[in-house]
């Protein structure tokens, strides 16, 4: 059989990278698309490098994007985030990448999606259909296309480049509709025999906040050390479908464990030293709070975005696990994370979250068409 073929770009935002695809280029009936994105990303693939594919081999190198025009009057764009998975199971459209977000902007304006602006800043108004949240996204523009050069530098990402600001609009409720789902700050969730204490926040994604201590840690593990250790794996997928149920994101833990994106789930722990991935030191006076977050079972090397806009949140939550370790009063947040740090602002109003905003970087790393077996 030949293989098939499909306009595509292949953008990186932030910390992550994704195959995009226009939404017109796509089959029309979503049912179909599974089969497509799988092929394009070589998955499943049971050596986990997904070679035969624009895959990398790991849930930050294995996302798929789709814009489209805007299908709500306050947006210029739609943008479907795709999590696909490296081995088995079928494509994940349950949550938003935060990462991803911030090349959204940018490809809109070259797939001609929105007009590109005079010289100065470009504001893209994205819809997440995962999430029927919308972003806005503020990038600088010359001569019609998005800057690429620029002075801002994102832990994990070599060199530096012009910054976006993606602002995340009426985040809470991303998901179930509420930013604590369950009602409660913590909650206690049974898990395998013990109880274990967590705070279950819906903010850009829902995420499940454990402390460190609990779990015997502190917070400032190398993401190898925890990819190595079975019975934390373990635990940690236990406690996340069972944040899952109480979310009221799955009838059951069988159900939930179909559904690996959703809800996010990190150990957070007060300041400390840290020496991250490079091998520099991140001091304990240079952050806030300190996270090691897992995304598909896997640690992140990072902290995905949408998880980042959560904790800032969920910090600023009297009774929160994440604010008991926050250092930091009022004003942004700077997370610490395996790659370095993150600096995010969180505005709250009462019990509303008003808006959560970052900076990223993106570039588009290649355009034209994309070859997959059907």
């Amino acid at each position: 059989m030949p293989l098939q073929e499909i306009p595509a770009a292949f953008w990186r935002g932030g910390t992550s990278k994704a195959v995009v695809f226009r939404i017109g280029d796509l089959p029309p009936d979503r049912a179909d698309w599974d089969p497509v994105l799988l092929g394009v990303m070589g998955s499943p693939d049971p050596n986990g490098r997904q070679l035969d594919g624009m895959g990398g081999g790991i849930s930050s190198l294995s996302k798929v994007c789709v814009l489209g025009p805007a299908t709500r009057a306050d947006a210029d764009v739609d943008f479907t985030f795709a999590q696909v998975p490296v081995g088995a199971g079928p494509v994940d459209y349950g949550g938003n990448c935060g990462n991803m977000i911030a090349a959204m902007g940018p490809a809109a304006l070259d797939l001609g999606l929105v007009p590109a602006p005079a010289d100065g800043m470009a504001r893209v108004r994205i819809h997440n259909t995962n999430t029927a949240k919308v972003i806005v996204s503020h990038f600088p523009v010359r001569a019609g296309q998005a800057e690429t050069d620029g002075a801002l530098a994102i832990d994990g990402v070599a060199g530096s480049a012009a910054p976006i600001r993606l602002e995340f609009l009426d985040p809470g409720g991303a998901k179930t509709g509420r930013l604590l789902p369950s009602g409660a700050a913590v909650d206690d969730l049974s898990v395998a025999g013990r109880v274990i204490r967590a705070s279950l926040v819906d903010a850009a994604n829902p995420c499940v906040f454990v402390a460190a201590t609990d779990l015997g840690l502190t917070g400032a593990e190398h993401p190898d050390l925890l990819a190595g250790d079975k019975a934390f794996l373990s635990t940690m997928e236990s406690i996340r479908r069972a944040g899952s149920v109480r979310m009221g994101l799955a009838p059951d833990p069988e159900g939930a464990a179909g559904i690996q994106s959703i809800p996010k789930i990190a150990i957070v722990a007060p300041p400390r030293d840290a020496t991250l991935l490079s091998g520099a030191m991140l001091p304990a006076d240079r952050v806030s709070i300190m996270v090691r977050m897992l995304s598909m079972e896997q640690p992140h090397r990072a902290v995905p975005i949408t998880g980042a806009i959560c904790l800032a949140i969920s910090a600023r939550i009297p009774g929160t696990v994440a604010h008991a370790a926050c250092a930091a009063g009022e004003g942004p947040l700077t997370i610490s994370h395996p790659s370095g740090s993150t600096l995010v602002d969180a505005e709250l109003s009462g019990a509303q979250a008003v808006s959560g905003s970052v900076y990223r970087t993106a570039r588009k790393l290649f355009g034209g068409a994309v070859f997959f077996r059907g």
